[in-house]
Parts: C-alpha cells; structure tokens; sequence
C-alpha cells in the first residue's frame, strides 16, 4: 500500500506536491466539539459581524424557487449594475467564487513554468498557493514596515517576470498604499507584466484613510492591470462566495476562457446585485467598523502592546510572545482570533473587528490570557 501512495504522490504535478493547504480560521462548531464551549466568539477570518444585509436576504428568499434552473453563466445582471457602478464596459468585468477564483484565473491563464511571479512577505496565502500550484517561480520580496516594498518589486523585475501581487489594505498586516503610490507604481510595471491590485478591503479602506482610493481608472492606460475586489467583507456575503475583478477586455475574455461554467450561484449573484444597492447596510458596516478600530487601538496601547495600523476590517498586535501559545489560550475562553506564524509573524495574533460586545469578549480574553 504504502509504494501504491508513493507512486500516487509522484503523479501529482511537482508545485502541488510542495503546497501545504490553505489554513482557514477555527470553525465555531470545531471548538465547540473539542471543548464543549458554548457562546463562542469568532473574530478569525476578516467576517462581517453584521451577518447579510436584509436586502440581500429578500433576494435569496426571492431566488430560492429557480435552484432546479442554472444560474446564468454570463452573470448579465450583476455585471451590469457593477459596471454602471463602476464606470466600466460589462466586458470589462469577471465574475469569481470569491476573488480567489480570480487569482487563479490569472495564474492560470498567464502564468507557466518558465515564469516568475512576485508578491511581498507576509501577503496573502493565496499568492503564494496559485504560483506554485502552476509551478512557476515566487519572487518574494522582503515587506517594507510590514507592507509591500513597491520601489523593491520593481527592482525585482525580470524579463520572466510575468505577475506581481499587491495586496492593497495588505492581508494579514493591513496595511495600504496611497493613490499616488500605487498611481507612480502601475505605470513603471513593463507591459509585459500583469499587476494584480487586490483590493478585497477597499470600502474599508476608503472609510479609514483619506488618501487610499481605486486604482480603477488606470486601466485605461495600462491594460495590464487588474483589480480584483469581493462581496465578502464589506458586504457581508463571505458563505457566498462572489468577487469579481476590472480589467481589460482583452484580458477579460482570457479569464473567460479558463473559468469553469456556472462558477458562481445563483444565490451568491442575485444577493450580491442587491448588497450592492443597500447603503444602510454598508453604511452602518463602515461604521462598526471605524468604531471598533478605536476600541482595540485603545485596549492594546493600554496594555501596552504595539499593532500594525490597519486599513482593513482586521488588526494584527504584536504579542512580543509566541501567538499560538496566546492564541490557544483565548480559545479557552471562547474567543477564536487568527495565528499568523504561517505568514512569517509568530508573534502577532490577526484580530477581526467584531461588534463593540464581541470586541470586549476579546480585549478581556486577551488580558486575562497574558496576565496568566
């Protein structure tokens, strides 16, 4: 048995063989079961803690009836709203299951053997994972301040370079680059080379820093950017599974090559078309989380410990400590948060800004945690 499974792992092309699988946030019911805790608090994986919008509620209720029909694989309505939203041709946008699905796509679609693909330590695992899986080289360039060095990335382009990753509010660091910057950065990339602005977190963002904004508009003057957003965070739609991304026709019509038929749902469409058009929602999403910034900001510079300023719906704090052994502690007392040693970052914990109730669950789990 045991030559059958080597023989089995050597039919594995060799950038999977090397993957390590993508480790989501703690699952409440995992915890549940493995310590009969009751009352959990999940701040984990960057979730919204509002839970969907009552608009995106009514349009799945409304589309439940039509799950025996696909779901229209050209996805006309939502791309038509996101275009007249975004100021953009319909052909001009790609629909994913989750942005991830568009990263994917970009490796897939551009991306070989021969080829190098860069992107910033500590940036998000996805990066990484897509590149190796289509065995091409990662160029990982050492983080400026714990977010992207982009003056570095350049300097690290080669004529095989064929993708850079940038990360803009960076996960798990949370950090972001101006307009200007990213401005100044996208038009020195050689044509030959596809940037990725990933820009998951951008309504989070805009709301928290006044001079961070899209970098939408230069697609017009390089046609080798694309910008992948979600309905994830912002929208509260994560379970979901629907992002999508900007960019040239020409490109556009690659993605649509590789993409696999019907690759988002129906639910996931019809709700997002409708989360898009729910301000109130957004609004108070916004809110909550400008709120709940200033809450942990507050709580760590009283116990003295020192963050990463973030841009995102997410905060990473500097334990001066092994995380892990923190963050097993917290789960002990129904607080699940994110280690981030698998991102080069042992001391650092990634915290999820929750509601003002949840937040203190946290805060008060954390000091009791480093006070034992």
């Amino acid at each position: 048995m045991s030559d059958l499974l080597a023989q089995i792992e050597q039919l594995a092309l060799p950038g999977v063989r090397g993957l390590r699988p993508y480790e989501p946030g703690k699952p409440v019911d995992e915890l549940e079961r493995e310590l009969g805790i009751i009352d959990i608090v999940k701040l984990a994986s960057n979730e919204n803690p509002l839970g969907p919008g009552e608009m995106a509620l009514k349009a799945i209720n409304a589309e439940l009836s039509q799950l025996s029909r696909y779901p229209d694989g050209n996805g006309f309505v939502l791309k038509t709203a996101l275009a007249e939203r975004l100021h953009v041709d319909v052909s001009q946008i790609t629909l994913g299951n989750g942005s991830n699905d568009i990263l994917e796509f970009v490796a897939r679609a551009f991306v070989s053997t021969e080829n190098e693909v860069i992107f910033s330590a500590h940036s998000f695992a996805v990066y990484p994972i897509v590149t190796q899986a289509v065995g091409a080289k990662a160029v990982v360039v050492p983080a400026l301040n714990w977010g992207n060095d982009l003056n570095a990335m350049l300097a690290s382009v080669t004529d095989d370079t064929r993708l850079i990753f940038v990360a803009n509010p960076n996960n798990p660091t949370g950090t972001y680059h101006s307009a200007t910057e990213i401005e100044q950065f996208v038009r020195q990339v050689p044509a030959h080379v596809l940037v990725v602005i990933d820009e998951a977190y951008f309504e989070y963002a805009q709301n928290l820093r006044t001079d961070y904004d899209t970098c939408l508009s230069l697609i017009v003057d390089c046609p080798n950017l694309i910008v992948t957003r979600t309905f994830s965070k912002a929208y509260g739609l994560a379970g979901l599974r629907i992002g999508y991304s900007v960019s040239s026709t020409s490109i556009a019509n690659f993605f649509n090559r590789v993409r696999q038929p019907f690759n988002v749902n129906s639910l996931a469409m019809v709700a997002a078309h409708a989360a898009l058009f729910d301000e109130v929602y957004l609004g108070k999403s916004l809110q909550m989380n400008k709120q709940g910034m200033a809450q942990y900001e507050s709580a760590f510079s009283e116990l003295g410990l020192d963050w990463v300023v973030s841009a995102g719906n997410f905060i990473s704090v500097d334990l001066a400590r092994n995380g892990r052994e923190i963050y097993d502690g917290m789960l002990r007392e129904g607080v699940i948060v994110r280690p981030v040693d698998n991102y080069a970052m042992p001391n650092f914990l990634r915290i999820t800004i929750g509601t003002e109730e949840e937040n203190t669950r946290c805060i008060n789990a954390l000091k009791k945690v480093l006070q034992s």
